[in-house]
């Protein structure tokens, strides 16, 4: 037999392996979209019918057309606190400022207990009480008319859903300022050691809650709520959670609501991924004081000027 025949049959011995493999490659890439598919099916569902609720105080449209357009969007985040048979309080209000152009994140909270006037109440009263008295849509109208700002989009999170959402992105880390021993929120307790440490969904829990043993107090309480939003949108976003997906749409699901529909979601994805590149984070500046028996954080005029340019910097 030639040298050439040999090698020709050589080849062809060889060949079924190589077709073999393709088809291995092929079925593993069919299995690998079909399951995206099916995350992304799910996703969207999830998104659509379960968390997906707009509000009369928003222009959806416009918001829409901020996001394609990539132009800075104002979102209202708030931390729900509500049991079985009450209405609830907005435990934690901030504002998100994203400024795809710029690359740049503002997460600006707002002390719960400011006092300011209650839109669509008119009366002057704790900022988290308007949740109590006219849910989400109150809420964004009290917070755009004390800053004078537009929000595009709000969140809900019920506070506890905060606690299932650390443990489906598997965790988070944080930098803890102040050491403390807590009970609270952990059956084993757990100790709060200064530095960077990890934390689970009720370590992460009792992390936010806590209040009384801070000597910055509701400061430092709201500073530890950015830390932790900060640290599982940093996780969440990771490439190493994207076989934490199926988790994380559950948990969203059952405590979660929004404006934003799920292409608005898709659309944020893509076009301010780079916002967390540049990211400041502020709480507003006030001081404490007691009216009628009852404590109240008054922020000054100059204050929530500063805050409105924040907002609206551009650039």
């Amino acid at each position: 037999m030639s040298e050439q025949k040999r090698s020709n049959n050589k080849y062809k011995r060889k060949r079924p392996w190589i077709k073999y493999s393709l088809v291995l490659i092929l079925i593993l890439a069919i299995g690998v979209g079909a399951y995206a598919l099916l995350l992304y099916n799910d996703a969207k569902d999830t998104v659509n019918e379960k968390i997906h609720q707009k509000v009369p105080s928003i222009d959806h449209e416009l918001g829409k057309k901020k996001i394609k357009g990539e132009e800075p969007l104002n979102i209202l985040l708030l931390g729900v606190d509500k049991r079985a048979g009450d209405s609830g309080r907005s435990d934690a209000l901030m504002v998100l400022s994203l400024d795809p152009k710029n690359n740049k994140m503002k997460l600006i909270s707002i002390p719960r207990d400011t006092r300011t006037t209650i839109v669509g109440k008119g009366l002057e009263d704790k900022i988290n009480h308007a949740y109590a008295f006219g849910g989400t849509d109150m809420s964004i109208a009290t917070v755009e008319s004390l800053l004078n700002i537009n929000l595009d989009y709000y969140v809900q999170m019920n506070m506890e859903g905060l606690t299932e959402m650390v443990d489906a992105v598997g965790g988070i880390t944080v930098d803890n300022q102040l050491e403390w021993y807590d009970t609270g929120y952990y059956e084993k307790g757990y100790h709060y050691a200064k530095g960077e440490i990890s934390l689970n969904g009720p370590e992460a829990m009792g992390y936010v809650r806590m209040r009384y043993k801070d000597p910055n107090g509701d400061f430092g309480r709201t500073k530890r709520q950015r830390q932790v939003i900060e640290a599982i949108i940093d996780k969440g976003s990771s490439i190493a959670s994207v076989n934490k997906i199926d988790n994380m749409i559950d948990v969203l699901g059952k405590n979660m609501a929004t404006n934003m529909d799920f292409a608005d979601m898709k659309d944020l994805l893509f076009n301010y991924k780079n916002v967390r590149k540049n990211t400041v984070s502020y709480m507003m500046k006030g001081s404490g004081t007691e009216i009628d028996g009852v404590y109240y954080y008054l922020i000054p005029d100059e204050e929530i000027a500063k805050v409105h340019e924040m907002i609206n910097e551009v650039g």
